[in-house]
């Protein structure tokens, strides 16, 4: 075959829109996991999409390059469709049919590839429309809402293009509701109830698919936000009738239960769940949660003597502790590329006075290569109260605590580690008026928060008590410029 039937070739599979083009990034997800995910959907999801899972299953194997499995999925994605497809309409195969081609190209089989273009071409023809085609739009806003949470936006945009072709497809209002829902809370991030969004479009999500009961889970998860959880369990109690064995469920219900404190009954929840599916990681994680907060009652009530310090509570104290860090060790078993795991798991070696093995998960979790921001901040702030509290090495919880202020995201840990970068500079000031240090550190504070005038006067006082200080004369000409 000539080299400029493939380069040909290459430029057609190019313009077709199937996972190959949509910018999938291995970078970006654990192929492992994802494949352990996707196979528990086909099995305990009920959905006529079931062919969006194997036509990303597909993807998955190509990544993992394993292309013989990556047809054998494909067929079944074929096969579903069939089974489905009662309007008779061919643009549910556009997407297949695309990965079909690339993969018979990265097999080297070029007719194959090419047939499966033209099978494309001939949809299109025959359909007489243009590229715009809801279907489209919608398959790959699920698969990047299952993909990874850094494509969210892009999922978000997708449901929106797929919406303004068909408003009422249930499918696409139900995949909208849930990315602006995880959008909401992505990376601890919070939504007031002014600014947020996803109760409506959850709302009207409910109504267009009565006998979804995980959209009901999310619903009644929002409502238990914006502190109107009495209207949030009637939705978990419709949802449970409906689907009282369903691993995706049971996980929202017991998160439910974990934060309106009713942390035994989440307990039970999640046992079942992990009976049914016993390698998944958020629901290890979620149990690992429960016994944390069963365990700080314990330690909060003992610290303000409300409870006995008998052997008894000790033990039950390190029974607690040892079933957290269990569950959150289990979780990174199945999840290994997942953050907050690690932040969690860290912080309880903390509490068990594993130090060493804090401090590794700490550097592990540091070292992944593709932390967004606000994952950043997470780790940063941990591993600053790490070294403040537990190694008893101020400067650097201070290092941590400044890595984590320097991100301009606007999170919980972000405003933390200002309260205690202030805290450690009116500490050094209240012990000695002349220290240099802690006027830069209240300067640096004010710069980050772009509070200029307050930040130069600190900087002044610093180079006042030590007026040959390099990093201090650097930032207040920086200050000075910015003005």
């Amino acid at each position: 075959m000539s080299g400029s039937f493939k380069a040909s070739l290459k430029l057609r599979l190019l313009q077709l829109k199937c996972h190959f083009t949509w910018k999938l990034l291995l970078k970006d997800t654990d192929p492992d996991e994802l494949e352990d995910r996707f196979y528990k959907q086909l099995t305990f999801l009920v959905t006529k999409n079931k062919y969006m899972v194997y036509n990303l299953l597909a993807y998955v194997m190509h990544l993992r390059g394993d292309h013989t499995k990556a047809i054998d999925h494909l067929k079944k994605a074929e096969e579903m469709i069939e089974e489905n497809n009662l309007d008779g309409t061919d643009q549910k195969y556009l997407v297949t049919y695309g990965n079909y081609a690339w993969v018979f190209y990265y097999l080297n089989q070029y007719e194959d590839s090419q047939k499966y273009i033209e099978k494309v071409e001939q949809i299109y023809k025959d359909l007489n429309v243009t590229p715009e085609i809801a279907e489209i739009y919608g398959e790959k806003g699920w698969s990047l809402l299952q993909f990874s949470g850094q494509y969210y936006e892009d999922a978000k945009e997708c449901f929106e293009k797929a919406l303004e072709l068909e408003p009422e497809d249930p499918e696409w209002i139900t995949g909208y509701a849930t990315v602006v829902y995880r959008l909401e809370g992505f990376n601890g991030r919070h939504c007031s109830a002014p600014e947020c969004k996803s109760l409506d479009l959850l709302k009207r999500a409910v109504e267009m698919n009565p006998t979804d009961a995980v959209v009901k889970a999310l619903l009644a998860l929002k409502l238990q936000d914006l502190k109107r959880t009495d209207e949030g369990i009637k939705y978990i109690e419709e949802a449970m009738e409906q689907a009282p064995n369903l691993p995706y469920l049971l996980r929202y219900v017991a998160k439910f239960y974990r934060r309106a404190g009713m942390l035994d009954d989440a307990l039970s929840v999640l046992k079942t769940a992990v009976d049914v599916n016993p390698n998944s990681g958020f629901q290890h994680h979620q149990i690992g949660l429960c016994y944390r907060q069963k365990y700080f009652i314990h330690k909060k009530k003992l610290e303000n003597g409300k409870m006995d310090c008998a052997e008894w509570a000790l033990e039950e104290m390190n029974d607690l502790i040892q079933n957290t860090i269990f569950h959150f060790e289990k979780t990174l078993e199945f999840k290994k590329t997942f953050v907050y795991a690690h932040v969690d798991l860290a912080n309880m070696y903390s509490e068990a006075k594993e130090y060493q093995k804090a401090e590794d998960t700490f550097k592990t979790v540091l070292a992944f290569p593709n932390l967004v921001d606000e994952e950043k901040q997470q780790v940063f702030h941990n591993y600053g109260c790490f070294m403040d509290y537990h190694r008893r090495s101020e400067p650097e919880a201070i290092r941590y605590y400044k890595q984590c202020m320097q991100i301009a995201e606007n999170t919980r840990e972000r405003a933390f580690s200002e309260k205690s970068l202030k805290r450690i500079s009116a500490k050094k000031i209240r012990n000695n008026i002349h220290d240099a240090e802690g006027y830069a550190l209240l300067g640096f504070v004010y710069k980050n928060n772009e509070e200029r005038n307050e930040a130069i006067d600190c900087y002044e006082k610093a180079l006042k008590y030590d007026p040959y200080n390099e990093e201090y004369v650097r930032e207040l000409c920086e200050l000075k410029l910015m003005i």
